[in-house]
């Protein structure tokens, strides 16, 4: 059997049920409703269906998702203003596109890749961050501030680097968008904490 039908065929288990009464004095579980207790142990669903019942968390894979996509953008970007510019990091690249003296820097270029390193710089922490804060259960509408106020800031910051916006705009979209980063650290540090 493979492992996606042996996959399959777990997934396919029905959902066990456990039904927990109180005990009497003959040592038999009596009938009593009251202490009935069910444990769910989310056998034979998918999982799928178990991350998006987490609200939270899917609100923080909507936005994270949207900047991946923007991440992606940018290197698109990058590959063109260096095409634009004829300057390329490869001296085959230069080669192909006119000759060896396109081997050089461009300050347009650099504005682009600087851009693309600060989302990385950021983006990935903050993606290790909202996977880890939507887990413990946080509020859907403090979630969904978290998400929001991280991804507008980070696109004003992108905006701002490559439109060469006035400073100090580009410096206070950074900070405003560390904020709920260095919330949810601070929750989920206090969460974890909290169970030793």
């Amino acid at each position: 059997m493979c492992v996606s039908e042996s996959v399959d065929s777990w997934c396919s288990i029905p959902l066990h049920t456990f039904q927990l009464g109180s005990m009497s004095t003959n040592n038999s579980p009596t009938a009593d409703v009251d202490n009935t207790a069910v444990l769910h142990l989310g056998i034979g669903r998918p999982y799928q269906t178990i991350m998006l019942e987490n609200e939270a968390f899917s609100c923080f894979v909507f936005y994270s998702v949207l900047l991946v996509i923007k991440m992606y953008i940018i290197a698109i970007i990058t590959g063109q203003v260096r095409l634009r510019k004829k300057a390329f990091a490869n001296p085959e690249d230069a080669q192909r596109h006119g000759g060896v003296q396109y081997y050089r820097e461009d300050p347009d270029v650099e504005r682009c890749r600087r851009a693309h390193r600060n989302d990385m710089e950021n983006i990935f922490p903050f993606l290790f961050l909202g996977a880890v804060y939507s887990l413990i259960g946080p509020s859907l509408a403090v979630a969904r501030a978290h998400f929001l106020v991280f991804f507008l800031f980070r696109m004003l910051h992108t905006v701002a680097y490559l439109c060469v916006l006035r400073a100090p705009t580009r410096s206070l979209a950074y900070v405003v968008a560390q904020v709920p980063c260095v919330s949810m650290a601070v929750q989920v540090l206090a969460a974890v904490a909290s169970s030793w």
